[in-house]
């Protein structure tokens, strides 16, 4: 079990292998909500195979390329993402983005745990034909909720063992999917689809790449036990790698079930709709092979939530923190299951605005990142006026004001189901990019301004490099 919370790893414990990085990021995308996205690109955006591979490629690149950018600030400060935010944005500045990040956190592992519960009834349906009530509804999310939570709990090396595990489970499993597709599908009316707008191309790639971006400030979390001389270059691939072979196939899946069964892309539960697309003898453990990845992607996520909490001030265990994010989920992943009319409108809307959300926090850290930070340990666990990263009253005010205006004027961009910002209407913000627009000011805006001076210690720390 970890016991370590925020303090910076010392370089006596920094084992890690830059190849652990591979399945973790497999783990974080074991999800069959990734074939009701790549439905949705056929039957709400209108393309054809071609342009969802297209998009199913270019996502994960964007998306987990800057989770693993930023993840080389894990092996170069040896803490948790948001407490090496603390360096960029002041001890108190820092708890503004953080707040909006853990609370975003909590709409994740909701939906998070809403799927992994839908699968479970789907499972116990298909085996024994019991029907969903409330009752059983709770049960599914209490056991889901708690997997999550044991395993989160124990720390990241559970977490990498049980995602090595469950990518061979996972990946077996959707190959023999993929082989029951081939043989099933009319290949001709999947390849004789007319190309859909290029436009919705572009939207379908920012729409998908906004699930990666979601795991950015995570990074650092499972890069931190690596040591300092590892290859920057080496972590960028094996992140958008990992990411990227889970991606591939399932969306195109997606895509191609939803050719014959369009009804995948406008179910409100998102699960129960593929048992009977496949045998009973491929359904049902491939269903549940797919809870446990869901298990181990609401882990993935309450562990970084446990530190994102630690640095608001809970002065707690960071297993208990996580503990907190786990009643959250449970929750609002009750309301969701029975009162959401439209789980995939539902969903994309929150992706959409958890992107933004994540968005203005990148630019800064990121901007930072790339102008050679580096990171004093003694100074990111002072939280008192002596400490380094004090900065005026504890803010960063360069590193604020770029974070408030690019979330500004990326809300301004956007448009979801609950809420659209006056220039939704606009190119950006048809083509669901007001996240990068949200990275692009708030970086920019941040590179023009003087960082302000710390009062780092000399020794012990290098700039980035890859």
């Amino acid at each position: 079990m970890e016991t370590r919370g925020l303090e910076p790893v010392p370089d006596s414990e920094r084992t890690g292998r830059v190849r652990s990085l591979f399945p973790t990021w497999v783990g974080a995308n074991l999800t069959v909500l990734l074939l009701t996205m790549g439905a949705g690109l056929v039957v709400f955006n209108g393309l054809n195979f071609w342009q969802v591979l297209a998009v199913a490629i270019t996502a994960p690149v964007i998306g987990f390329g800057l989770v693993g950018l930023v993840s080389i600030a894990g092996k170069q400060g040896g803490a948790p993402g948001m407490a090496l935010s603390r360096a960029v944005f002041g001890q108190r500045g820092n708890l503004l983005p953080g707040a909006l990040i853990w609370i975003a956190r909590w709409g994740w592992e909701t939906v998070n745990a809403g799927t992994g519960a839908y699968a479970l009834l789907a499972v116990l349906n298909l085996l024994f034909s019991i029907e969903s009530n409330n009752t059983l509804i709770m049960a599914t999310l209490l056991a889901f909720v708690g997997s999550s939570f044991l395993v989160s709990g124990l720390g990241v090396h559970a977490l990498r063992v049980c995602c090595t595990w469950s990518a061979y489970l996972f990946g077996g499993f959707s190959v023999l999917v993929l082989i029951h597709l081939i043989g099933r599908t009319e290949w001709r009316d999947v390849l004789n689809r007319p190309a859909g707008p290029t436009a919705m191309v572009i939207a379908g790639a920012g729409t998908l790449a906004a699930g990666g971006i979601s795991w950015v400030p995570a990074g650092p979390d499972f890069a931190r036990y690596l040591p300092r001389t590892a290859s920057g270059r080496a972590m960028i691939v094996a992140t958008v790698g990992g990411a990227g072979i889970v991606f591939l196939p399932m969306v195109l899946m997606g895509s191609v079930m939803a050719v014959a069964t369009p009804g995948l892309a406008v179910t409100q539960d998102p699960v129960s709709f593929i048992g009977p697309l496949l045998p009973g003898w491929l359904s049902v453990p491939y269903l549940l092979i797919a809870v446990v990845g869901m298990v181990l992607i609401n882990a993935m996520s309450m562990y970084s939530a446990g530190f994102t909490a630690q640095t608001l001030g809970f002065m707690i265990p960071r297993a208990w923190a996580v503990g907190v994010n786990a009643a959250i989920s449970l929750f609002l992943g009750s309301l969701l299951m029975m009162t959401a009319a439209g789980f995939l409108d539902t969903f994309v809307s929150f992706l959409t605005l958890l992107a933004v959300t994540f968005s203005a926090w990148i630019g800064v850290f990121g901007a930072d990142q790339l102008r050679g930070r580096t990171y004093d340990p003694a100074a990111l666990m002072d939280t008192t006026p002596a400490s380094a990263y004090w900065y005026t009253g504890g803010f960063a005010l360069t590193a604020v004001t770029a974070w408030t205006v690019g979330l500004v004027v990326g809300l301004l961009f956007t448009g979801v189901e609950w809420f659209s910002g006056p220039l939704a209407a606009t190119w950006v913000g048809r083509h669901g990019l007001g996240w990068a627009a949200t990275i692009a000011v708030s970086a920019a805006l941040y590179a023009i301004l003087p960082r302000p001076a710390g009062r780092e210690r000399p020794g012990g720390v290098t700039p980035l490099h890859f």
